[in-house]
């Protein structure tokens, strides 16, 4: 009987028990909102998905697959009430908004966990009944400025115990895909984000508005949470190079809920917040919770992506990073730099400073084994960042990591025929001012200017404004010219101007590659060549703007026999001593007979017709399973990964004659070094030559001339660029301004002037 009767208290006790569980856990259900429109929830959903990759917080897979079901449902009404059984239990806080538009506010079901010393993304359902498009705003009088400053005021004016209440930050994520305000659509999820200074139980009275007087009476408007703030353990990442040496490399770190660490989108200089990784020097630290975590590191595409995993306990801890490198071209004397990137504008900050500074993009470079970064002063935060300019490697450069500000010509001046990077500048000012304000429209007149002083310029994004609907290479269709690429460039190529030394030189000397469109890059280059022009290509990033997802996206590999040197490294891009790259396939030492890329000219001569032979050392690395990710940047993207021969781990080298592949080979994209020579190649007039891994790498040509003949390798390409003068000038006549309008008539007559002249001259294809 006395056994009966405990088994009969234990029974009830564990009933009250799951009653009681029960019934806070509905206490925290939120609402059904029903009568609501699929369509919008349905892609506000999506929108949200994106929103919570950008910020690290990602969906777990399971939650992520049962809201993409609910998307898929033919009911509507299952279909926004399946969004909200996934989304609410994320939940921290919801908003109701009244008819009325008074706000009134209770709590979620999700956990009020949080991380000392760290941000936390929750969401926060709305409910808003009034359609209101205002910005949904947070506060709470425990909030301060923690994170940016240690306290929200001077610790004189506060007493102590308003610094232990005040041991929160609160913001309401507002940035893209997510619009400022509310959507005015009856649901919608918004993205709250807490930082904790502090270790521990603490709480916070959260209250929201919609604008003043929005608040519900009875203090309906704010919500008590609890919070739980983990403790914060120090990992210090010991991380080596192929030869044991310590080195900064990108670290990936995620929790077991995929979470980034640390927390994505509330980064500050030296992390970017547009990053998954970060970026650490050996020795360097970071804090985390207790817990699991995955890391993934690289240092660039001359290195293999690793993974591994790693615990952290109650105490601080050391983890091992060891770098494995499949190819270093540095060794053989190929600098690798990146002409193109920026401190400033686009997805750089302009608060707590304009755009970051240059200890900052250094860390980026030797993250990335970038040998050179140019920094570009552009319009956005241009007279803050000007200050930067020294004509001189910046101080910050560490031995053979070379950091140059130089200038691009964007935003301001002639960027509307397209963007100018100017490199190896020796005064960063057009004459006439102290700002971007006076520059010349007419792109022409900025070049004068620039090769005065001895800089290397080319145009920047080349493909932007020259896209046609086709994949051949070349193709003879006018492009739009209604971009920031190489529009002018038509133009400019025509042109010589007065060198340093007073003598004429050519106003342009490289096209930007690597960064837009693969074909359109190509095809005005190739057109270009074909008509006897000798630009020279060079690789770009154009980080943050085109992509941010790192520097030396786009990569030139300059050869140099002697210690790297920022200005002979810009010197090797004008006489063409390199290749361009994304970095995941290299084309070194390119030759033609016994001439090598950029020496003498590149310049071979013939007395007759005849054939030739050409060789390189060529290698690339694609990992066995192919990556079927969609490539974000669009199908015209330079990536190996596009190179690949199907159902293999290969990749074709192509011998390029005058625009055209003549010749190719196989090689195993496995990493290994490959010396390639093709033979017997036949050369009946004057003509260029080149090597290129389809979507992947281009060396520069050799020029091969026959019997001292120009190259006039084809009357359709000298057609193509007269009219590309042509459109060029109909889309860019409004864009230069009255007192310079007849330098620009004058520049564009000299070009169809031009090319007439070498449509004459030039054999029939």
């Amino acid at each position: 009987m006395i056994v009966k009767a405990f088994a009969s208290v234990i029974f009830m006790f564990l009933m009250l028990a799951c009653c009681l569980s029960l019934v806070s856990a509905q206490d925290n259900r939120l609402p059904l909102v029903s009568n609501v429109a699929a369509q919008p929830v349905s892609v506000h959903a999506k929108q949200l998905i994106e929103a919570l990759d950008f910020t690290g917080t990602p969906l777990q897979s399971t939650e992520r697959k049962a809201l993409e079901d609910s998307l898929k449902l033919d009911d509507d009404a299952k279909l926004v009430a399946g969004v909200q059984a996934v989304l609410d239990k994320l939940c921290l806080l919801s908003v109701n908004i009244n008819p009325e538009s008074r706000v009134k506010v209770a709590p979620g079901p999700a956990r009020p966990d949080l991380v000392e010393q760290g941000w936390t993304q929750f969401l926060v359902k709305v409910h808003n009944e009034a359609g209101v498009t205002a910005e949904l705003k947070v506060s709470s009088p425990q909030a301060g400025n923690v994170y940016q400053t240690k306290y929200p005021e001077p610790v004189d004016k506060i007493s102590q115990r308003e610094i232990r209440d005040r041991w929160c930050d609160l913001k309401m994520f507002n940035g893209r895909p997510l619009r400022e305000t509310l959507s005015g659509l009856e649901l919608e999820y918004r993205i709250i984000q807490v930082y904790s200074r502090d270790l521990g139980k603490r709480a916070a009275i959260v209250s929201f508005d919609v604008g003043q007087g929005t608040q519900d009476v009875g203090f309906r408007s704010e919500a008590s949470i609890n919070f739980n703030a983990a403790a914060a353990i120090k990992v210090t990442f010991d991380i080596r190079d192929e030869e044991g040496q310590p080195v900064t490399a990108g670290l990936t770190i995620r929790d077991k809920k995929l979470n980034v660490y640390p927390s994505q989108s509330k980064r500050l200089a030296p992390d970017f917040f547009f990053h998954p990784q970060v970026y650490r020097e050996s020795g360097e630290s970071m804090l985390l919770p207790a817990g699991e975590y995955t890391l993934e590191y690289s240092r660039g595409p001359e290195y293999l992506i690793g993974h591994s995993t790693f615990q952290v306990g109650d105490d601080p801890r050391t983890v091992r990073v060891v770098l494995n490198r499949w190819v270093d071209p540095a060794k053989r004397l190929w600098w690798s730099g990146d002409h193109h990137i920026h401190a400033a504008g686009c997805a750089h900050y302009t608060n707590p400073s304009e755009g970051v500074h240059a200890p900052d993009m250094l860390r980026q470079i030797l993250g990335e084994d970038l040998k050179v970064g140019c920094n570009l002063t552009w319009g956005p935060c241009f007279d803050y960042q000007k200050k930067f300019f020294t004509g001189k490697d910046d101080v910050v450069s560490t031995y053979p990591y070379l950091l140059r500000y130089d200038v691009e010509v964007s935003g301001f001046g002639s960027h509307q025929s397209g963007h100018l990077c100017l490199l190896r500048l020796k005064d960063q000012m057009y004459p006439g001012g102290e700002s971007k304000q006076h520059w010349p429209t007419l792109g022409l007149n900025t070049l004068k200017w620039a090769k005065k002083q001895g800089a290397v310029c080319g145009p920047a994004h080349s493909g932007n404004g020259l896209d046609v609907p086709t994949k051949e290479l070349p193709n003879y269709i006018i492009p739009p010219y209604n971009g920031i690429g190489a529009n002018e460039f038509v133009v400019d190529i025509t042109h010589e101007v007065e060198g340093p030394d007073g003598k004429p030189t050519p106003a342009v000397d490289f096209i930007s590659t690597v960064d837009t469109n693969y074909y359109s890059e190509l095809n005005m280059w190739y057109h270009s060549l074909n008509v006897g022009y000798r630009v020279r290509a060079s690789g770009e990033t154009d980080f943050p703007c085109i992509t941010g997802e790192r520097v030396g996206l786009g990569r030139s590999y300059v050869k140099l026999d002697g210690k790297l040197d920022y200005d002979l490294w810009c010197e090797g891009i004008r006489q063409g001593r390199n290749y361009v790259s994304e970095g995941r396939s290299h084309l070194m030492d390119f030759q033609v007979n016994d001439v090598a890329v950029g020496e003498k000219g590149s310049e071979l001569r013939l007395a007759a017709s005849g054939t030739v032979s050409a060789s390189a050392r060529v290698a690339a690395f694609l990992p066995e399973t192919p990556n079927t990710t969609p490539d974000r940047r669009g199908l015209g993207s330079w990536n190996l990964e596009r190179s690949r021969i199907p159902n293999t781990r290969k990749i074709k080298v192509e011998l390029i004659v005058n625009a055209y592949p003549v010749a190719s080979k196989e090689i195993a994209a496995d990493g290994t070094l490959n010396d390639i020579v093709f033979d017997n190649i036949k050369i009946d007039r004057s003509s260029w030559i080149a090597l290129r891994i389809a979507f992947s790498s281009h060396t520069n040509p050799v020029f091969v001339m026959v019997k001292d003949q120009p190259i006039r390798a084809s009357r359709r390409s000298a057609q193509w660029c007269l009219d590309g003068v042509e459109q060029c000038w109909k889309s860019k006549e409004r864009t230069y301004k009255a007192n310079e309008l007849a330098d620009a008539q004058s520049a564009y007559d000299h070009a169809r002037s031009t090319f007439r002249r070498l449509l004459s001259e030039s054999v029939t294809d």
